[in-house]
């Protein structure tokens, strides 16, 4: 959160004395040596001022000053803690230390704005006076604020709690002018020059979106502050007053900018800063006419593939209660806190999962590959992947293509490719999920193994099952003639005798439904919402939060229900993480400005199922990606070449849903589990068969990567 620096004067008895009693003397009083200033322009030019200060009381005008730090870029890493991924702010800034300032930059704003500055107690008594006799008589305009002076008046405006207190903090009056003098004078007494000098360097503006000289070095230089040249910091400190008038890449700004570097410079060598022939050389310098700003937020990521883990980086912390009351509280807190976050992931996993993704399907495919990689026992989210590029379509030269789904077509709506910012992986905003399939079967034999079924718990299965749950009988799963919902497998010679190793490593759905009768599936819609399965379509929550409804769901074991990459490969993470489900979180560590670690993002678990359980069905979940069970035997997989791609012990599961809409493999280590999708974001109803010749590769090759390297680590058993 941002850092509140308050700064407090207190005032002496001696100087409330003087300046009460004083009356409407005061001004005089501040203005002592300029006697002969003032004696040269009628005495009613001073009484405006004179009698604010006699009014208002001088001494009896505010003297704590809250300065609220001005906005900060924070900056977003990968887990290395050196890959930068995004910068996010309001006002592109980053203090940093005047030892890292130029002396050239320090110089140079001294030349620019305030030649007395290391002689002043906060205010050019002289200076004051000259302004005064000068403005009153019609010459131009002359402010006569001393660099602290300055300070004062952007601290006031950046400590403002209402638009009116920052009206007032920067208006041209009198009252204002005696508050800046005030508050200056005591600043002076309680900070060094050099300090008051870095706060200034560090919360000025110098135009093109650039707030404090650390991002104006970047964005009109592309160097660090301490690098500055002569004639750069001289460019530099001649914005300050106008940024806009003396802008040098704009045609009017251009010469406008030239003549004030040219004049700064020489001020430079008048106040034997730099040597006359330092300041010949520095007015040769050829003017920057281009500026460079940095990227801010996550489309300007898009090009190394980071923008949806940034996007769900950025939508998890606008959940987070600690960064504010409301959304908009907490977006504010994250572009202006100048926190350094380290986030979780890992580009490693993150560039093999792209590629993986680009091998098998084009960005410009309709249909999405999405894959989400997570670590057990953290919840820490790794990678977050899809064929598809985060960024906005272009609105007038649009890349996409009108929308598959029919509807949306119809009425000129694009769809999400190649371009998309939808958090398709996560899920969020529009974006409730998809079918996944026979992956949820799964939370079935957890259920069977916390009410007491053994993996060897048999089942004989047809090829189609005829169950007790009551649905539509118009609908096709129904047993023809009746309201009871009939499954049926993927191919009819899937029928026999069969238990969790069997059933599980073979996808027999007239195994599984069955299974979730005789528990109940209300007790398997539990397990999964303890796994962390969302339920964030409408009708499924609906089902998910009354047992009664549950109760009917004969289909929930197969997959029906809207879940997202993430929410699986959390969920099949629990089991590897022994039963402990950890919520997903994109953080590694977040620190604030001021160097306070921030204890928000940490894994954050709770146990989902016990220790025993979770490793009963691990061992089950072996047999459907090619591994060997430890405590029984597979007898088959659905996909037999993941575990010789991976080449360490794996567990997993694929999903298939009805005509092939769906194709979904997960596949885990007890160091990272993803799960894939292959889906059609845009229409649920669409045509497309989807081919696990596409997903599942995809899959255990960004697991291989990952993994290639690492020990070999076996799964424990039950008891161990």
């Amino acid at each position: 959160m941002a850092n509140v620096d308050r700064v407090t004067f207190w005032t002496r008895k001696r100087d409330r004395s003087l300046f009460a009693n004083g009356g409407s003397l005061v001004i005089c009083g501040l203005l002592a040596g300029v006697v002969v200033a003032a004696a040269s322009f009628p005495a009613v030019a001073m009484s405006g001022l004179a009698a604010k200060a006699g009014s208002q009381g001088f001494a009896e005008l505010p003297s704590e000053l809250e300065q609220q730090s001005a906005p900060q870029v924070t900056r977003i890493f990968a887990s290395d803690g050196k890959t930068q991924l995004a910068v996010m702010y309001d006002e592109f800034r980053s203090d940093v230390p005047l030892k890292e300032i130029s002396v050239n930059m320090q110089h140079a704003i001294v030349a620019a704005e305030d030649h007395q500055f290391y002689e002043h107690n906060g205010v050019d008594l002289k200076g004051v006076a000259r302004a005064f006799v000068n403005n009153k008589q019609g010459g131009s305009q002359q402010g006569a604020s001393t660099l602290t002076m300055q300070y004062v008046r952007m601290s006031l405006a950046y400590s403002a709690k209402t638009p009116q207190q920052a009206i007032d903090a920067t208006k041209d009056s009198p009252e204002r002018k005696l508050t800046e003098m005030k508050y200056a004078m005591q600043v002076e007494k309680e900070l060094t020059k050099e300090q008051i000098l870095e706060r200034y360097l560090n919360m000025a503006p110098f135009g093109n979106g650039a707030y404090g000289v650390y991002a104006g070095s970047q964005v009109y230089f592309q160097k660090k502050p301490k690098d500055l040249t002569i004639a750069e910091a001289a460019l530099l400190a001649g914005m300050v007053k106008a940024p806009t008038s003396f802008d040098p890449t704009t045609p009017s700004g251009y010469p406008q900018a030239l003549d004030r570097r040219n004049y700064i410079i020489d001020n430079m060598r008048d106040l034997s800063y730099i040597t006359p022939q330092q300041a010949t050389q520095a007015k040769t310098v050829k003017l920057a006419k281009t500026t460079k700003r940095p990227g801010n937020g996550c489309v300007s990521v898009a090009k190394n593939n980071w923008g949806f883990f940034c996007d769900y980086f950025y939508r998890w912390w606008l959940s987070q209660e600690q960064f504010g009351a409301t959304s908009y509280d907490r977006e504010r807190q994250l572009k202006s806190g100048g926190y350094r976050v380290v986030t979780s992931l890992d580009i490693k996993a993150q560039a093999s999962a792209r590629k993986e993704i680009t091998d098998q399907i084009s960005d410009k495919n309709r249909n999405a590959l999405l894959l989400a990689g997570v670590e057990p026992g953290t919840g820490r989210v790794r990678a977050l992947a899809a064929n598809r590029k985060y960024r906005l379509d272009d609105p007038e030269h649009p890349k996409n293509k009108l929308s598959s789904n029919p509807d949306l077509a119809e009425k000129g709506i694009r769809g999400t490719y190649p371009n998309t910012t939808n958090p398709i992986i996560t899920g969020g905003g529009d974006i409730v999920g998809y079918q996944a399939g026979s992956v949820f079967k799964m939370f079935t034999m957890v259920a069977a193994l916390e009410n007491g079924l053994g993996l060897d718990h048999s089942i004989t299965s047809g090829s189609t099952y005829k169950s007790g749950y009551i649905i539509d009988p118009s609908s096709d799963a129904a047993c023809p003639g009746t309201h009871f919902y009939c499954p049926s497998n993927a191919s009819k010679s899937e029928q026999g005798t069969f238990n969790m190793w069997t059933g599980f490593g073979k996808s027999v759905n007239t195994y599984f439904v069955p299974l979730q009768e005789q528990v109940g599936a209300e007790k398997v819609v539990d397990v999964a919402k303890r796994f962390g399965v969302q339920f964030r379509a409408r009708q499924d929550a609906e089902f998910a939060n009354d047992p009664a409804s549950a109760h009917q769901w004969g289909a929930f074991t197969l997959g029906v229900s809207a879940s997202t990459p993430l929410d699986i490969a959390n969920a099949y993470a629990t089991l590897a993480g022994d039963g402990m489900y950890c919520k997903p979180t994109p953080i590694q560590r977040i620190t604030s400005a001021d160097g306070t670690k921030l204890n928000v993002g940490q894994p954050d678990c709770t146990r989902a199922t016990s220790k025993d359980v979770a490793r009963r069905a691990l061992d089950a979940a072996r047999c459907p990606v090619g591994d060997q069970a430890q405590l029984g035997n597979c007898a088959g997989a659905t996909e037999p070449n993941a575990r010789n791609a991976v080449g360490h012990p794996i567990f997993g599961k694929t999903g298939t849903t009805d005509a092939d809409k769906t194709a979904a493999l997960v596949v885990g280590t007890q160091s990272l589990v993803v799960a894939g999708y292959l889906v059609n974001p845009d229409w649920a109803g669409h045509y497309d068969r989807m081919q696990h010749g596409i997903v599942n590769p995809a899959v255990y090759r960004t697991v291989a990567d990952y993994m290639d390297g690492k020990p070999e680590e076996q799964f424990k058993k039950p008891g161990e």
